[in-house]
Protein backbone atom coordinates (compact mmCIF):
# COMPACT_ATOMS: atom_id res chain seq x y z
CA UNK A 1 0.00 0.00 0.00
CA UNK A 2 1.43 3.57 -0.89
CA UNK A 3 2.15 5.77 1.43
CA UNK A 4 0.52 9.26 2.38
CA UNK A 5 1.94 12.32 0.50
CA UNK A 6 2.92 14.89 3.52
CA UNK A 7 3.42 18.55 2.95
CA UNK A 8 6.28 19.97 5.41
CA UNK A 9 5.72 23.95 6.28
CA UNK A 10 8.98 25.39 7.20
CA UNK A 11 10.37 28.49 8.19
CA UNK A 12 12.06 31.52 6.31
CA UNK A 13 15.14 32.60 7.94
CA UNK A 14 17.65 31.15 10.66
CA UNK A 15 15.65 28.11 11.51
CA UNK A 16 15.27 27.01 8.08
CA UNK A 17 18.88 25.44 8.01
CA UNK A 18 18.52 23.44 11.43
CA UNK A 19 14.75 22.06 10.23
CA UNK A 20 16.69 20.82 7.24
CA UNK A 21 19.21 19.48 8.96
CA UNK A 22 17.06 17.15 10.83
CA UNK A 23 14.80 15.93 8.12
CA UNK A 24 18.58 15.01 6.04
CA UNK A 25 19.15 13.13 9.25
CA UNK A 26 15.75 11.32 9.24
CA UNK A 27 16.12 10.28 5.69
CA UNK A 28 14.06 13.41 3.61
CA UNK A 29 16.92 14.47 1.55
CA UNK A 30 16.54 18.19 1.39
CA UNK A 31 19.77 18.90 -0.79
CA UNK A 32 18.09 20.92 -3.32
CA UNK A 33 15.87 22.82 -0.82
CA UNK A 34 17.25 26.23 -0.51
CA UNK A 35 15.74 29.81 0.65
CA UNK A 36 17.96 31.52 -2.17
CA UNK A 37 15.86 29.77 -4.62
CA UNK A 38 12.71 31.92 -6.27
CA UNK A 39 10.84 28.71 -5.79
CA UNK A 40 8.18 28.08 -2.66
CA UNK A 41 7.51 24.75 -3.21
CA UNK A 42 9.79 21.76 -3.04
CA UNK A 43 8.11 18.47 -3.99
CA UNK A 44 10.35 15.01 -2.86
CA UNK A 45 8.57 12.75 -4.61
CA UNK A 46 11.25 9.87 -4.02
CA UNK A 47 10.05 10.73 -0.06
CA UNK A 48 6.73 11.36 -0.86
CA UNK A 49 7.11 14.77 0.88
CA UNK A 50 6.52 17.98 -0.36
CA UNK A 51 8.17 20.94 1.62
CA UNK A 52 6.78 24.52 1.42
CA UNK A 53 9.06 27.51 2.97
CA UNK A 54 6.78 30.20 4.67
CA UNK A 55 7.20 33.08 6.97
CA UNK A 56 7.38 31.82 10.74
CA UNK A 57 4.11 33.84 11.74
CA UNK A 58 2.46 31.97 8.64
CA UNK A 59 3.23 28.97 9.70
CA UNK A 60 0.89 27.89 12.26
CA UNK A 61 -2.14 29.17 9.81
CA UNK A 62 -0.67 26.98 6.84
CA UNK A 63 -1.08 24.07 9.24
CA UNK A 64 -4.41 25.06 10.83
CA UNK A 65 -6.08 25.50 8.19
CA UNK A 66 -5.03 22.11 6.20
CA UNK A 67 -2.46 23.90 3.58
CA UNK A 68 0.49 21.98 5.04
CA UNK A 69 -0.01 18.47 6.89
CA UNK A 70 2.93 19.26 9.43
CA UNK A 71 5.24 22.36 10.01
CA UNK A 72 8.56 23.13 12.36
CA UNK A 73 7.68 26.27 14.03
CA UNK A 74 9.08 28.63 17.47
CA UNK A 75 7.28 27.85 20.70
CA UNK A 76 6.85 31.67 20.86
CA UNK A 77 4.85 32.32 17.81
CA UNK A 78 2.34 28.76 18.88
CA UNK A 79 2.45 30.50 22.34
CA UNK A 80 1.00 34.25 20.76
CA UNK A 81 -1.11 32.83 18.06
CA UNK A 82 -2.79 30.16 19.70
CA UNK A 83 -3.59 28.29 16.90
CA UNK A 84 -5.90 25.15 16.88
CA UNK A 85 -2.88 22.60 16.07
CA UNK A 86 -1.34 19.51 17.71
CA UNK A 87 1.91 20.18 19.23
CA UNK A 88 4.10 16.83 19.11
CA UNK A 89 7.71 17.49 19.34
CA UNK A 90 10.39 19.96 20.56
CA UNK A 91 12.81 19.64 18.54
CA UNK A 92 15.59 21.39 20.55
CA UNK A 93 16.38 23.96 18.25
CA UNK A 94 16.28 28.02 17.79
CA UNK A 95 16.54 28.52 21.51
CA UNK A 96 15.13 31.66 22.78
CA UNK A 97 13.86 33.05 25.98
CA UNK A 98 10.90 35.31 27.17
CA UNK A 99 11.57 38.52 29.33
CA UNK A 100 10.41 41.67 30.43
CA UNK A 101 13.22 44.61 30.50
CA UNK A 102 13.70 48.20 30.85
CA UNK A 103 15.88 51.14 30.86
CA UNK A 104 18.37 50.41 33.89
CA UNK A 105 17.83 54.08 35.15
CA UNK A 106 13.49 52.98 35.72
CA UNK A 107 14.40 49.58 37.08
CA UNK A 108 12.24 48.81 40.45
CA UNK A 109 13.52 48.36 43.72
CA UNK A 110 14.61 44.95 44.50
CA UNK A 111 12.73 42.28 47.12
CA UNK A 112 14.34 40.12 49.46
CA UNK A 113 15.44 37.69 47.20
CA UNK A 114 16.85 39.14 45.07
CA UNK A 115 14.04 39.33 41.80
CA UNK A 116 12.65 42.91 40.76
CA UNK A 117 9.36 43.69 42.59
CA UNK A 118 6.91 43.92 39.58
CA UNK A 119 4.28 45.08 41.60
CA UNK A 120 5.59 48.10 41.22
CA UNK A 121 4.79 48.31 37.10
CA UNK A 122 1.43 47.91 37.76
CA UNK A 123 -1.15 49.77 34.97
CA UNK A 124 1.98 50.17 32.86
CA UNK A 125 2.63 49.93 28.94
CA UNK A 126 4.27 47.55 27.33
CA UNK A 127 5.83 47.45 24.20
CA UNK A 128 5.86 43.73 22.43
CA UNK A 129 5.49 41.58 19.49
CA UNK A 130 3.75 39.31 21.32
CA UNK A 131 0.71 41.31 23.40
CA UNK A 132 -1.11 37.97 24.07
CA UNK A 133 1.73 36.43 25.86
CA UNK A 134 2.97 39.40 28.05
CA UNK A 135 -0.87 39.99 28.88
CA UNK A 136 -0.97 36.50 30.10
CA UNK A 137 2.33 36.83 32.07
CA UNK A 138 1.15 39.76 34.43
CA UNK A 139 -2.60 38.38 34.64
CA UNK A 140 -0.62 35.55 36.38
CA UNK A 141 1.16 38.14 38.68
CA UNK A 142 -2.34 39.70 39.43
CA UNK A 143 -1.37 42.51 37.49
CA UNK A 144 -2.55 44.55 34.60
CA UNK A 145 -0.83 46.07 31.80
CA UNK A 146 -1.37 47.97 28.46
CA UNK A 147 0.33 46.13 25.64
CA UNK A 148 1.22 48.13 22.30
CA UNK A 149 1.83 46.03 19.43
CA UNK A 150 4.94 46.95 17.10
CA UNK A 151 6.59 44.76 14.69
CA UNK A 152 10.06 45.79 15.22
CA UNK A 153 12.28 47.90 16.66
CA UNK A 154 10.79 46.98 20.23
CA UNK A 155 13.96 48.02 22.45
CA UNK A 156 13.53 51.57 21.08
CA UNK A 157 9.98 52.12 22.59
CA UNK A 158 10.90 52.68 26.19
CA UNK A 159 13.72 55.25 25.04
CA UNK A 160 11.83 56.98 23.60
CA UNK A 161 8.78 56.89 25.98
CA UNK A 162 5.99 55.24 23.73
CA UNK A 163 5.93 52.78 26.70
CA UNK A 164 7.65 51.66 30.10
CA UNK A 165 8.87 48.65 29.49
CA UNK A 166 9.24 45.58 26.70
CA UNK A 167 8.48 41.71 26.67
CA UNK A 168 10.58 40.32 23.93
CA UNK A 169 12.73 37.89 23.00
CA UNK A 170 16.48 37.30 23.28
CA UNK A 171 19.17 34.55 23.57
CA UNK A 172 21.99 35.78 24.42
CA UNK A 173 20.66 39.81 25.96
CA UNK A 174 23.17 41.82 23.58
CA UNK A 175 20.43 43.66 22.18
CA UNK A 176 18.94 45.12 25.46
CA UNK A 177 22.78 45.66 26.73
CA UNK A 178 23.15 48.01 23.75
CA UNK A 179 19.92 49.85 24.50
CA UNK A 180 20.45 50.17 27.90
CA UNK A 181 17.50 47.90 29.14
CA UNK A 182 18.07 45.58 31.75
CA UNK A 183 16.01 42.39 32.13
CA UNK A 184 13.52 42.73 35.18
CA UNK A 185 12.22 39.17 34.87
CA UNK A 186 12.13 36.03 33.22
CA UNK A 187 8.98 34.78 31.35
CA UNK A 188 9.27 31.20 29.76
CA UNK A 189 11.66 29.56 27.49
CA UNK A 190 11.00 28.64 23.39
CA UNK A 191 12.28 26.29 21.00
CA UNK A 192 11.43 24.94 17.63
CA UNK A 193 7.98 22.83 17.95
CA UNK A 194 6.97 20.27 15.13
CA UNK A 195 3.10 20.78 14.56
CA UNK A 196 0.18 18.88 12.97
CA UNK A 197 -2.72 19.37 11.40
CA UNK A 198 -5.74 18.07 13.42
CA UNK A 199 -7.40 16.37 10.00
CA UNK A 200 -4.16 14.93 8.85
CA UNK A 201 -2.84 13.84 12.14
CA UNK A 202 -5.96 11.69 12.28
CA UNK A 203 -5.91 10.80 8.29
CA UNK A 204 -1.85 10.49 8.04
CA UNK A 205 -1.30 9.23 11.35
CA UNK A 206 1.12 6.38 10.44
CA UNK A 207 3.42 9.10 8.41
CA UNK A 208 3.43 11.42 10.50
CA UNK A 209 4.21 9.66 13.62
CA UNK A 210 6.95 7.54 11.99
CA UNK A 211 8.86 11.10 11.20
CA UNK A 212 8.29 11.86 15.01
CA UNK A 213 9.22 8.88 16.13
CA UNK A 214 12.71 9.20 13.75
CA UNK A 215 12.88 12.79 14.73
CA UNK A 216 12.78 11.89 18.57
CA UNK A 217 15.48 9.08 18.17
CA UNK A 218 17.55 11.04 15.90
CA UNK A 219 17.12 14.16 18.70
Amino acid sequence: MARSFVTIALPKGKLLEDSLKVLTEVGIPCQDVSEESRKLIFPLPEAEVEIIICRPTDIPTFVEYGAADIGFVGKDTLLEQNKDVVELLDLGFGYCRFVVAMPEEKVPSKLPDGTYNLQELNNQRVATKFPRVAEEFFTEQGMQVFPIKLHGNIELAPRVGLAEMIVDIVSTGKTLRQNKLVEVAPMLESTTRFIANRVSYRMKYERINDLVEKLRQSL
